[in-house]
């Protein structure tokens, strides 16, 4: 009579593959300390490399992301009021100092270039000013530009 064999227990399968496991991890532990010994150079290069590169692309990312341009406030509303300088006329303003002809102006605020003429003579005016670089040393003076 043939002898019937009993169930192994699933805690036996356990232990045994954990053993493999462990052993497993052992053997590739060591061969890793073996050819960490074996190329201790190669390694120590590889770590500084990596720290050079992780170093060069946080420089990176904090010297050239792109800031946002600076706000420009409101002036000096009571100065804007007093000389009588309108919105539109502020805004050539800016593009004066941009550094802007009057061509480029007019295309930039869609509008005309004789537009443009007529708001910069309003604005030398107002500002009792000659020449554009004058009225703009007048309005930095009077805090109508940063």
């Amino acid at each position: 009579m043939p002898r019937s064999r009993l169930p192994i227990p699933w805690t036996h399968v356990a232990l045994y593959a954990a053993l493999l496991a462990a052993g497993t991890v052992l053997l590739q532990w060591l061969d890793y300390q073996r050819l960490v010994r074996s190329n201790a150079g190669l390694v120590y290069d590889g770590l500084l490399a990596t720290g050079f590169l992780a170093l060069g692309i946080w420089l990176g990312v904090r010297l050239l992301a792109k800031r946002p341009p600076p706000t420009e406030g409101e002036g000096n509303p009571q100065a804007q009021a007093a000389l009588g300088i309108s919105a539109r006329e502020l805004e050539v303003l800016h593009e004066i100092a941009a550094g802007h002809s009057n061509k480029e102006i007019a295309a930039r605020l869609h509008v005309s270039p004789n537009t443009v003429k007529t708001h910069v003579a309003r604005l030398l005016e107002k500002l009792g000013a000659k020449r554009r670089t004058e009225a703009l040393r007048r309005a930095r003076e009077l805090g109508l530009m940063p």
